[in-house]
């Protein structure tokens, strides 16, 4: 079963009427439980998970994620061009989460190459409609939704990393007979490289006050859970 990312620092706080106040992280694990829970629990996922893919089907799922790495930076500096000064301390964490994210798809084209596709395919490759559902998703909530909202695609795909990646990877190691990192270095980089992004997450998603910025993240987050399961069930 999917394990919570993670639990809030310190407990509840009194808000100004000194009633306690749930802090955000707490509220958005809360409220997008059902959504979190219906990926993990989603039959594909499952048995990736357990059981690999075979190898042409992993070269296809890999073009399908090339397009979500590629437009993740697009989507976010979009959203960061729309934030004012008040929003000044999240820009610089998106700032600093976009420099860490650049050049990830290159990573995803050479393990396509690992294991005998081409880059040349990825670029030629029409993605499949949850793909593209979920980018065009994604960017509508930058460009014309709230744009504090792209904290919930972050946490979704920091949530699906840091769990799944890494189980994903040994999975395909041992069908695959790979070795070492050979094939699967984004997804093994990213198991471990999310753990650490989620701390960093909770603290700015805690630091998020605005009703509206509040479920512009939760309704971002159910989307990009549900979209990213249709994703690896369309890849067969």
């Amino acid at each position: 079963m999917l394990k919570s990312p993670g639990s809030p620092s310190s407990g509840p706080q009194p808000d100004a009427s000194g009633d306690l106040e749930t802090p955000f992280f707490q509220e958005l694990l809360q409220r997008t439980d059902e959504a979190r829970r219906a990926f993990e629990s989603a039959p594909v996922v499952l048995e990736v998970a357990a059981q690999g893919m075979e190898l042409t089907r992993y070269r296809r799922f890999l073009m399908e994620l090339h397009p979500v790495v590629w437009h993740f930076n697009p989507v976010t500096a979009a959203a960061v061009s729309r934030m004012g000064e008040r929003e000044a301390p999240l820009r610089d964490f998106l700032y600093r989460h976009m420099h860490e994210e650049a050049g990830h798809d290159e990573w995803l084209l050479q393990d396509l190459e690992a294991v005998g596709g081409r880059a040349a395919d990825v670029r030629r490759h029409v993605p499949g409609v949850a793909t593209r559902c979920l980018v065009a998703f994604n960017h509508w909530q930058a460009d014309r939704g709230r744009p504090a909202g792209v904290l919930g695609m972050l946490y979704a795909l920091e949530v699906i990393a840091s769990v799944y990646a890494g189980a994903f990877a040994a999975a395909l190691r041992d069908r695959l007979f790979l070795d070492g990192d050979r094939g699967v270095s984004f997804l093994v980089s990213h198991a471990s490289l999310d753990s650490r992004h989620m701390a960093e997450l909770r603290e700015v998603l805690d630091a998020v006050n605005d009703p509206q910025d509040q479920e512009a993240v939760v309704q971002s987050a159910e989307v990009n859970f549900s979209q990213f399961a249709r994703l690896i069930e369309a890849v067969t």
